[in-house]
């Protein structure tokens, strides 16, 4: 998908202010490679730069890489596939907020990042964990369903698994999963228009090829399916739920 790269960084920059959470883990040292593995526009790489380490930040979407050239040009940022990148030197660490339940094939990323290490490297990663967003995607499929795009209320592109699903497909591949964490996060939205701001961020995928003119249409009818749950106080929030995975790589 396309992204937005403006709206991404002026209405959801909480991707980055929650992943400085996942930052504590990493503790990134002066010295050590790191690898930023969906990047993004680049904000967490630039936290990692200036505890002295030295990082290189990957994401799959030419839109965002070409802003965080802009935004940090001392920083070194390649547009990657993280099911096939490769690297000549590997890394002392990977990290990772909020990418990986972008992608499906999650034994091709897991090959990929323990290629991508250092003996004994670690992978610090955090990413949207089983029940994620859920009355939220239920309530645009109900919508879609009842307005006749039944093809758009089934498409599936989120890979959102337990805790015990994901540290079994990590030892699979030869890591050791030293934290795991499953954990609700409330995430305030911002604006009135903040839930439908966010499906045309994240959920855009939804609304392939359905006219302009009903876009409007469906993302108010999805807004009073979740105003009794998801706006409170005058803000609208979305459902998050998140894994925290910390791993090592074994022989």
């Amino acid at each position: 998908m396309k992204w937005n790269t403006e709206l991404y960084d002026k209405k959801h920059d909480f991707v980055s202010k929650f992943g400085e959470g996942i930052l504590s883990y990493l503790q990134p040292k002066a010295g050590e490679t790191i690898l930023d593995l969906g990047c993004g526009t680049g904000d967490l790489t630039q936290e990692i730069f200036q505890k002295g380490a030295r990082v290189i930040g990957v994401d799959n979407s030419a839109e965002m890489i070409q802003v965080a050239k802009t935004k940090f040009p001392s920083i070194e940022f390649f547009q990657a596939d993280a099911r096939i990148m490769n690297f000549d030197t590997p890394f002392d660490a990977i990290f990772s907020n909020a990418v990986l339940h972008w992608i499906k094939e999650k034994d091709l990323v897991i090959r990929q990042m323990h290629l991508s290490l250092k003996e004994n490297g670690r992978i610090v990663l955090e990413f949207g964990g089983k029940g994620n967003i859920q009355q939220m995607e239920n309530a645009m499929r109900m919508v879609l369903k009842r307005n006749g795009y039944d093809k758009n209320a089934n498409i599936d592109f989120w890979y959102f698994p337990s805790i015990g699903e994901y540290a079994t497909e990590l030892e699979k591949q030869n890591f050791r999963v030293i934290h795991a964490e499953h954990f609700d996060r409330n995430t305030p939205l911002k604006g009135d228009r903040g839930m439908k701001d966010w499906f045309k961020m994240f959920g855009i995928n939804f609304l392939n090829d359905v006219p302009e003119d009903e876009i409007e249409y469906i993302l108010d009818e999805v807004d009073d399916i979740l105003r009794p749950t998801h706006y409170r106080d005058g803000i609208w929030n979305a459902d998050y739920k998140r894994i925290r995975i910390v791993a090592i790589k074994s022989k």
